[in-house]
């Protein structure tokens, strides 16, 4: 059973609609869903609040610790709760998918993710799940740090918005342990592709005038 939701990001204003804080979006998202309300605690290092589903303790998690220290708010909340890995579900912002596209998947490696990275070092365990949020990626590795930080265009938001909203519906399944009718809700839901654009008529031309001899 899953007993700790975390969404990852970066804390501040500045940072609030950057690509890298995918994670954050889709917490305060699920965090709606279940009338939870997220306070300041600072003994778990970011917001946080506990809900009960079907009467037992459900936690959600928004460190506040900046991403490439994610781990010591996810390693304090779940060593003082004796939370395993494997209960704990994670939502990132993913590269390798594109906007619109998300993914579920248990353990693997980090992929260079700094979030994750920290959170494989303070759990001591790569096996809880990952919710990957595709944010894209902008072709070229030397500017990946620029591309997560930045804004997504206003389409590029949408699509993400949307992928969230659409997520929302596997919740109950992702709360329930059943993990493959959330897995297949989710990765069956995709934006739709858009329509090619319509061929536009030709005009009849007229034949060329015989040139003077």
């Amino acid at each position: 059973m899953i007993k700790l939701l975390v969404g990852l990001g970066n804390p501040g204003p500045e940072y609030e609609d950057t690509r890298h804080n995918a994670g954050f979006w889709w917490l305060e998202a699920a965090a709606r869903e279940l009338h939870a309300h997220l306070q300041p605690e600072r003994s778990y290092f970011g917001r946080c609040a506990r809900v009960s589903v079907d009467g037992r303790p459900l936690w959600l998690l928004e460190p506040t610790t900046f991403m490439n220290r994610s781990g010591q708010a996810v390693g304090a909340l779940a060593r003082f709760f004796k939370i395993a890995p494997e209960e704990i579900l994670v939502a990132h912002d993913e590269l390798d998918l594109p906007p619109g596209e998300m993914k579920l998947k248990k353990g693997g490696g980090h992929a260079g993710h700094n979030g994750l990275r920290d959170i494989h070092a303070q759990l001591g365990s790569a096996d809880y799940w990952r919710l990957r949020i595709g944010i894209g990626h902008p072709g070229v590795k030397s500017e990946v740090v620029h591309w997560v930080l930045k804004k997504p265009s206003p389409e590029q938001r949408d699509a993400l918005q949307q992928a969230i909203e659409r997520s929302l519906r596997a919740l109950p399944d992702l709360l329930a342990d059943r993990m493959d009718k959330a897995t297949a809700l989710i990765h069956t839901s995709k934006p739709p592709r858009p329509k090619p654009p319509r061929p536009e008529a030709t005009e009849k031309q007229a034949p060329p005038a015989t040139p003077p001899t």
